[in-house]
């Protein structure tokens, strides 16, 4: 859930656009951002590990990170990895498209592994559709949401062809 630091940073209740609406269409800086959450110690994330070579529409992706507790405290870390679309109408910002959640002792590190298939790699087109669009896509793997301030590394990746799926 993503908590607003006030109304006027929503749009007027008679427009139905997706526009600024949850943490997916949001352009603005949130009191406490979908995703957030406290600990009483700190991680880093490092090593992205993306394919090199573009991927076709439909293929799966594999994406894996390190994470380290960097804190004095054992402590769990939920990694949650976040995709951005090529720019298509429609498509969101962004979008949680798999989140972990592991136990780490101080000092420890453990590779965290996120395998997306076509249904996580598809967003809505403006007709409704669900589909894997050809492009650039970026991801996002951390401890929240992208560009709170949250630890995280960033990546791209290039998707060839498209592919309408089933609804």
């Amino acid at each position: 859930m993503t908590f607003y630091t006030g109304l006027e940073q929503l749009p007027a209740f008679e427009d139905y656009s997706m526009q600024n609406r949850t943490y997916r269409y949001f352009k603005g800086k949130p009191l406490y951002p979908f995703g957030y959450g406290l600990s009483y110690t700190t991680f880093s994330y490092t090593n992205l590990m993306l394919p090199k070579a573009a991927i076709h529409a439909g293929d799966p992706l594999t994406a894996e990170v390190t994470v380290t507790n960097t804190g004095k405290r054992e402590g769990d870390e939920v990694a949650q990895l976040y995709l951005s679309f090529p720019s298509v109408p429609g498509a969101p910002l962004r979008a949680l498209r798999g989140f972990k959640r592991v136990h780490l002792n101080p000092g420890e590190s453990r590779k965290v592994s996120f395998e997306l298939k076509d249904r996580d790699l598809s967003m809505v087109s403006e007709a409704g559709e669900p589909i894997i669009a050809e492009g650039a896509y970026a991801v996002s793997i951390g401890g929240g949401q992208p560009d709170i301030g949250a630890p995280a590394v960033t990546g791209t990746f290039q998707v060839t062809g498209t592919k309408t799926l089933p609804e």
